[in-house]
C-alpha cells in the first residue's frame, strides 16, 4: 500500500500542523452586527478596477451597484448594505504594502433593504450565455484566493469545449475551515451552484475534491450531490498544498497541465466550492457578491470561529468581534499561514479574496537561527511543482535573478513547503518572494520607461506637427495679405463720399 508521500498522482507536499480544531466543529457564526460603515475597495479582483458610478451624498440600497467592471477581465463591486455614500477615496488595500487604492466608504443606515432583483422562475432552464451573463454581473469571482473574474471562466468553458469542471474543497492551508463549514452547513445550495456552472459550460460532468480531514463535509457533499449523476465527490489526501489546482487536478485525474498552460489546454475548469457557493445565490437569489465566510484564528484571537461578514467590514472590528489580544498579537495574517499576506495594520476592509485573519503570537511566529544548507534534498523532495528551491536561491542571492527564472521561478507558487522541511531553517520562499517582486519592480520600470520614451517621441512628433502647421498658416495669411496688396494696387481710383458740395 503506497503512503501518500509516494503516490504517484502527488508530487512534493508536506504535512503541515493544522490547527483547525478550534473552528472546524463551530457553525458558521451568522451574528456579526452592521457596521457603521464599509471601505468598499473597486480592485477586489484579477484585471482592470471597476470604475465607481456613485458620487458623495447619493443613497444606495443593498446589492445596488456600485462601480462597474472594464473590459473583459474585470468585475463589478455592489453595495454590502443599505446607507449613504460619504467619500470615495484612497484608503489603504489589504496588502503587506497597505498602498492606497480607489475606495468606496458606505456610512450604513441600518435598514438593509435590498435593491430590486432580477430572479428567474426556474434557473436551471437558462440557457448557457444567459447564465454567464447574470454570474459576470454579480461580481462573482474565485473565493480560492485567485479572485479570477468566474463569468470569464465560465465563458472560456463553454468555448474550449470543457468536459469537466474540477471544483476544489481541498481548503489545505493550515487553520482555515470556511470551505469545510460551508460544505457541511450549505452543501444542497454548493450542489446546486456546481449543476448551474455545469449548465454555463454545456460540460458534462463535475468532480469534487475534499480533503479526508473533512469526514463532515465529504457526507454532506455526498449526500446532496447522490441524485446528479454528472457530479461525483471524490476524497483525496490530506497533504499541503493539496488545494492548489494543479496538485488537485493530478490527482483525480491524472492529468498533468502544461507549465505554461491553463486547465482549459487539457479540457479542465477548476472553481472553488464557495465560489460555486456564490453562483448559486447570484442565480438562484438574484444576490451579488457582498459577503463571505471568514475563518478568524490564531493564538491571539480569543474566540476562534468562522463569521460570514460583509464586504468592506474592517478587520479590525472584526478581531475586536472576537475577543483578540492585541497585545498579545505578534502578526496579522489575511488568509493562510503559509500562502497569505503578512498585514502591517488591522484598519484594512475585508475583500472578496480574504478567507480568513489570523492572529499570530509570538510563539506562532518563532523563527529559529539560519544555518548552513546541508545538501539534504529535503527542499526538492517537498517541491510539488518539481522545482530545485536551493539552486533558485543560490542564484537570487546572487543577483542572478534572470538564471533563476531559466530554472523554474516564475513556476513557483510560494507554497512555503521547501521553507517548512528545510532543516537548516532557510527562509527560501523570501528568496523567491523577493525576486518575484523585484523582477516585476524591474518590468514595471522597463514598461515605464517604454511608456516615457513612447509620450516624448509622440510629443516631438506633436510638437513638430504643430510647427509645420504653423508656417503653413503663416505662410497661407502672407500669401493673402500679397494677394489683397495685388488686388489693391490694380483697383481703379474711386472719389471719396466724405466730399461734399459748399453752398454758402
Amino acid at each position: 500500500m503506497l503512503s501518500v508521500l509516494e503516490h504517484p498522482r502527488l508530487r512534493g507536499g508536506i504535512h503541515a500542523e493544522s490547527h483547525k480544531t478550534d473552528t472546524a466543529n463551530l457553525p458558521i457564526n451568522l451574528s456579526f452586527p452592521l457596521p457603521k460603515k464599509l471601505y468598499i475597495p473597486v480592485q477586489q479582483h484579477v484585471g482592470k478596477p471597476a470604475e465607481p458610478l456613485v458620487k458623495v451624498g447619493d443613497k444606495v440600497l443593498k446589492g445596488q451597484l456600485l462601480a462597474y467592471s472594464q473590459g473583459t477581465i474585470s468585475a463589478p463591486i455592489h453595495a454590502p448594505s443599505s446607507g449613504i455614500i460619504i467619500d470615495v477615496m484612497d484608503y489603504p488595500a489589504p496588502h503587506p504594502s497597505t498602498l492606497a487604492v480607489r475606495t468606496i466608504i458606505l456610512e450604513t443606515d441600518g435598514l438593509e433593504k435590498w435593491a430590486s432583483a432580477s430572479i428567474c422562475d426556474d434557473p436551471f432552464q437558462l440557457d448557457a450565455e444567459e447564465i454567464c451573463l447574470r454570474v459576470g454581473a454579480a461580481g462573482v469571482v474565485g473565493l480560492g484566493g485567485a479572485v479570477f473574474p468566474s463569468a470569464v471562466k465560465l465563458n472560456l468553458g463553454r468555448k474550449n469545449q470543457i468536459h469537466t469542471l474540477l471544483i476544489n474543497g481541498g481548503e489545505c492551508e493550515p487553520y482555515l475551515t470556511c470551505d469545510d463549514r460551508l460544505m457541511q452547513e450549505r452543501s444542497e445550495q454548493i450542489v446546486a451552484g456546481i449543476r448551474l456552472m455545469l449548465r454555463g459550460m454545456n460540460a458534462p460532468k463535475a468532480l469534487v475534491g475534499i480533503e479526508d480531514n473533512k469526514p463532515a463535509a465529504f457526507k454532506a457533499m455526498l449526500a446532496a450531490s447522490q441524485p446528479f449523476s454528472q457530479i461525483q465527490v471524490v476524497q483525496v489526501p490530506t497533504q499541503y498544498p493539496m488545494g492548489w489546482d494543479r496538485q488537485m487536478l493530478r490527482y483525480l485525474t491524472g492529468w498533468e497541465i502544461p507549465a505554461d498552460g491553463r486547465a482549459t489546454d487539457i479540457g479542465v475548469v477548476i472553481h472553488n466550492v464557495a465560489t460555486a457557493y456564490a453562483v448559486y445565490k447570484a442565480i438562484v437569489l438574484g444576490q451579488p457578491l457582498i459577503n463571505r465566510v471568514v475563518t478568524v484564528a490564531g493564538s491571539a484571537v480569543g474566540k476562534p470561529q468562522n463569521l460570514e461578514v460583509l464586504i468592506g467590514t474592517l478587520m479590525s472590528d472584526i478581531l475586536k468581534f472576537c475577543d483578540t489580544e492585541t497585545q498579545q498579537m505578534a502578526r496579522l495574517v489575511m488568509g493562510g499561514p503559509m500562502m497569505g499576506d503578512a498585514l502591517p495594520l488591522s484598519e484594512v476592509p475585508v475583500v472578496k479574496a480574504c478567507n480568513g485573519i489570523l492572529a499570530l503570537s509570538a510563539a506562532d511566529i518563532s523563527e529559529p537561527d539560519v544555518a548552513p544548507c546541508i545538501r539534504c534534498s529535503s527542499c526538492v523532495r517537498a517541491c510539488p511543482v518539481g522545482l530545485l528551491p536551493l539552486e533558485m536561491a543560490s542564484r537570487i542571492r546572487a543577483n542572478q535573478l534572470e538564471a533563476a527564472v531559466d530554472i523554474g521561478l516564475k513556476d513557483c507558487i510560494n507554497c512555503g513547503s521547501c521553507s517548512y522541511v528545510c532543516p537548516s531553517n532557510i527562509p527560501l520562499v523570501h528568496y523567491f518572494k523577493f525576486a518575484s517582486g523585484e523582477l516585476f519592480k524591474r518590468q514595471r520600470q522597463a514598461h515605464k520607461a517604454e511608456q516615457t520614451k513612447r509620450l516624448a517621441e509622440d510629443r516631438s512628433q506633436r510638437m513638430e506637427r504643430i510647427r509645420l502647421e504653423a508656417e503653413a498658416e503663416a505662410q497661407r495669411v502672407m500669401e493673402a495679405r500679397a494677394a489683397r496688396a495685388r488686388e489693391l494696387e490694380l483697383a481703379p481710383s474711386q472719389p471719396s463720399n466724405n466730399l461734399r458740395p459748399n453752398h454758402e
